[in-house]
């Protein structure tokens, strides 16, 4: 008998719901980070800048870390990429001698606002399928999903 060969969709979830919400994230990311790519960006380096200019003043590598979502290494790993670029500096932090804070250099808030723009407008043509009504009703549903997962989910269910 001949044996079927393995499909990626075979390891999925147990539930083809989730699947297709895994599978529209990841097609949705990857479509996002292809349009930043051409002029040099990319998600993560935009969470990453985004979070630096909202932020109220300079950060440590380890709040922007939490802020963002990603391991302190991936975290450094991307800052030194944009440190690289002139766009973030790291300054020493007046208490703290061992510490840095983290802000955005000027080209740094200006690759930040195209990169926005960047994704503003691929985000824009991803869903641009859906009208007002079709929005808010996913916008409910999804919303109907994460309340049911909780906060718990949220923070990876690790309690300090």
């Amino acid at each position: 008998m001949a044996q079927r060969q393995a499909d990626k969709r075979d390891f999925g979830s147990s539930d083809l719901l989730v699947d297709e919400l895994f599978a529209t994230t990841q097609r949705l990311r990857a479509f996002v980070d292809g349009r930043l790519r051409e002029h040099g960006a990319s998600v993560s380096r935009l969470r990453t800048l985004r979070v630096l200019a909202r932020a109220d003043g300079p950060l440590r590598m380890r709040d922007l870390a939490d802020l963002v979502g990603n391991a302190p290494r991936t975290t450094t790993t991307i800052v030194d990429s944009l440190e690289r670029d002139g766009l973030v500096e790291r300054v020493r932090h007046p208490e703290d001698r061992r510490a840095f804070l983290l802000t955005l250099t000027e080209e740094g808030v200006r690759r930040h606002r195209e990169a926005e723009e960047l994704d503003r407008e691929a985000l824009a043509a991803a869903t641009g399928t859906l009208d007002a009504a079709e929005r808010a009703q996913l916008r409910t549903l999804l919303g109907r999903i994460r309340a049911a997962v909780g906060e718990e989910a949220a923070t990876g269910g690790a309690e300090d």
